[in-house]
């Protein structure tokens, strides 16, 4: 596809960049475009607004500013979180606020510019500038992951940076004493409820799955089906949806995202457990899932600590669409 480059009408003062990207290469191919295929672009760096890389898929583009895109430009990847999204750093660990789009770890052998790269480039950074002022060079810091987040789940997450910060935080989470809180918005009118099943890797149709809930499940579940507890609390309804929190016991692999599927509230923007769901869809550029409150032990203090990050704009901007007016 050619580049495109469109300047912002008034009918579109206030959308976000993925949405005028979306509709732009539309209208120039004459077919659909992807959600997904739109956020990329702008976060691989081949979007500029004003003459300006804009890599937030979620900023809003005012009427009047001109958008240029090259879909077929190399990448230009970020390779360093901003200092802004580090919530806090110590010796020990770093808590951090994930942007969407983004990896915590590789997803296939040899993938870079994930969150884990992204974070060790940061604290190379902040370290060699610390021992510079004190004399002496920088060592490769480590980073260790204890917990993940899907690719387009934003929001808190902690590293660890020792070994015995790594093994303390991880013992937590066995012990299921980690605070985990999500926000999500989910299709439906979701009433409060504890969601508890056993997850299996196929459910049937190769999707990951509760056992018992779909097609070819029989008998007790298998050795290898593992116990998940998701908490949901409903706090407003919107249209054609609601605003929840989720708060996890265990933490299992798209764990959220499946307990509320198979209630029949799958996440709006759910590309994947959205299959089942008999009624209307609401689109959004990603699934609405923010992980917006962690508390734990501190490996080395042993004080409770607890960090929050607010929902992204995007969160934010879907969330404002569906209120009731």
């Amino acid at each position: 596809m050619s580049n495109v480059s469109i300047v912002v009408d008034a009918a579109h003062d206030g959308a976000t960049l993925a949405a005028v990207v979306r509709e732009s290469l539309g209208a120039a191919s004459g077919e659909a475009v992807p959600w997904s295929r739109a956020r990329d672009l702008c976060r691989t760096g081949r979007v500029t607004v004003d003459g300006a890389l804009a890599r937030d898929d979620a900023m809003r583009v005012k009427a009047g500013a001109k958008v240029d895109i090259a879909p077929t430009a190399p990448k230009r990847t970020e390779g360093v979180l901003p200092r802004e999204a580090v919530l806090h750093l110590d010796a020990d660990v770093i808590v951090v606020n994930k942007p969407a789009g983004v990896v915590t770890v590789p997803f296939e052998p040899g993938e870079r510019d994930t969150l884990v790269d992204r974070v060790r480039a940061l604290v190379t950074r902040i370290e060699k500038a610390r021992r510079q002022e004190r004399g002496g060079g920088a060592r490769d810091p480590m980073v260790g992951v204890v917990q993940r987040l899907d690719k387009d789940t934003t929001g808190v997450l902690v590293l660890a940076r020792t070994m015995s910060a790594k093994r303390a935080l991880e013992d937590q989470l066995r012990e299921h004493s980690v605070e985990r809180r999500y926000l999500a918005i989910a299709h439906g009118d979701v009433p409060t409820a504890k969601h508890e099943t056993m997850l299996v890797q196929d459910r049937g149709d190769g999707l990951r799955g509760s056992w018992g809930r779909f097609r070819g499940h029989a008998g007790p579940p298998p050795e290898h089906a593992k116990r998940a507890v998701t908490y949901v609390r409903r706090i407003e309804a919107l249209r054609g949806a609601t605003l929840v929190e989720c708060r996890l016991e265990t933490g299992k692999q798209h764990q959220i995202r499946i307990h509320l599927s198979e209630a029949g509230h799958p996440l709006v923007g759910e590309p994947v457990y959205v299959r089942d769901h008999a009624g209307p869809r609401i689109a959004a550029p990603r699934p609405m899932l923010h992980a917006g409150t962690l508390g734990f032990v501190h490996p080395r203090s042993g004080e409770t600590v607890r960090f929050e990050a607010a929902p992204p704009p995007d969160f934010d901007a879907c969330l404002a669409s569906l209120r009731q007016r």
